[in-house]
C-alpha cells in the first residue's frame, strides 16, 4: 500500500481520536485524509481491514477500558466521554467486544485468567481443518504470553473462533477450525501484563496478523506471523488479555473442556 494512503488514513485515524466524543462523520474523516468521502471509505477498508465507522467504533472501546483502568469514572460517564448516547447500549457493545462488562474488567484490572474460543455449532469430533505455523518476534523482546486466536474480523473482539497460549514465540498448531474465512490475530505480552492487578505502562505488548484466509474442512494451512509494535492503522485489540501470572506455563487452550490449539 503506497505510503500515501497510509499517511492519509492515518491523519483521519488521529482526529477519531481527538474526537471520541463527538460525532464523527465519514464526510469529516475523509476530509482529514483530503479524499472524497467514496475513495476515502475504500482507501481505509484496503488500509485497515475494516471500514472508517467500525475503525472509529473499536477506538472508543478502547478508550473506554483505558478509562475503566486509570480513573474513577462511573461507567455512565465514561460511556458519554467516548460518544454513546446511552449507557446500555454501551455496556452491551463493551461486554460483546471485551468479554466482561465494564465494572467486571475494572474489578479484574482488565486481564483474564483464561481465554476460551467460542464452541461452533458445525464442527464434529475430528472434523475442521488445521492451522499451524511459526510465530516469531525480535530477539530483544522479553514475552511471556504469545496468545493466537482466529477471528471473522481484523478486530480481535469477542471470543475467537480457536485459540491458543504460548510460552513465548515459537510453532503452533489451532485444530477443528470451522469452513470460512478468518483472520489469525496474535498478540505477545511481557512481564507487565496482570501484575499488581492492572497493566503497567511499560509492559511489552507486540502484534501481528496473517489474513484474511480462507480454509476449508480438513484442509490444513501453514502459516507464519511476525510480531511487532502495533502500527497507527492496525485495529485495537478489544478483546481483554490474559494474565501472564495465569498462563505463562500454559501450553494449550480450552474449548468447551477440550483443547483447540497446543504448541507444536
Amino acid at each position: 500500500m503506497s505510503s500515501h494512503f497510509v499517511d492519509a488514513v492515518e491523519r483521519s485515524i488521529m482526529l477519531m481520536r481527538d474526537n471520541l466524543g463527538e460525532q464523527l462523520t465519514v464526510d469529516d474523516m475523509a476530509r482529514a485524509a483530503m479524499f472524497s468521502k467514496f475513495h476515502y471509505t475504500r482507501v481505509f477498508q484496503r488500509v485497515t481491514g475494516v471500514s472508517p465507522g467500525r475503525f472509529l467504533s473499536a477506538l472508543r472501546l478502547q478508550r473506554a477500558k483505558s478509562l475503566l483502568l486509570s480513573t474513577s469514572m462511573n461507567v455512565a460517564d465514561i460511556s458519554v466521554h467516548v460518544g454513546y448516547n446511552s449507557v446500555g447500549t454501551f455496556s452491551s457493545r463493551f461486554t460483546r467486544s471485551v468479554g466482561l462488562p465494564p465494572t467486571e474488567y475494572r474489578r479484574r484490572g482488565g486481564v483474564l485468567r483464561s481465554i476460551t474460543a467460542a464452541e461452533p455449532d458445525d464442527v464434529t469430533a475430528g472434523a475442521g481443518g488445521v492451522v499451524s505455523g511459526v510465530v516469531s518476534a525480535c530477539s530483544s523482546a522479553a514475552l511471556e504470553v504469545v496468545f493466537l486466536g482466529l477471528f471473522k474480523s481484523r478486530i480481535p473482539e469477542g471470543r475467537p473462533v480457536s485459540c491458543t497460549t504460548l510460552a513465548g514465540p515459537g510453532r503452533f498448531t489451532l485444530d477443528k477450525v470451522p469452513e470460512g474465512t478468518w483472520y489469525l490475530l496474535c498478540h505477545g505480552l511481557g512481564p507487565g501484563f496482570g501484575a499488581d492487578g492492572g497493566t503497567r505502562r511499560e509492559a511489552t505488548a507486540l502484534f501481528g496478523c496473517h489474513g484474511p484466509f480462507r480454509i476449508g474442512a480438513e484442509q490444513t494451512l501453514d502459516v507464519v506471523v511476525r510480531l511487532g509494535p502495533a502500527r497507527l492503522c492496525d485495529p485495537p485489540m478489544l478483546l481483554a488479555l490474559p494474565d501472564v501470572r495465569t498462563v505463562a506455563p500454559v501450553r494449550r487452550s480450552r474449548w468447551g473442556g477440550a483443547g483447540v490449539g497446543r504448541a507444536a
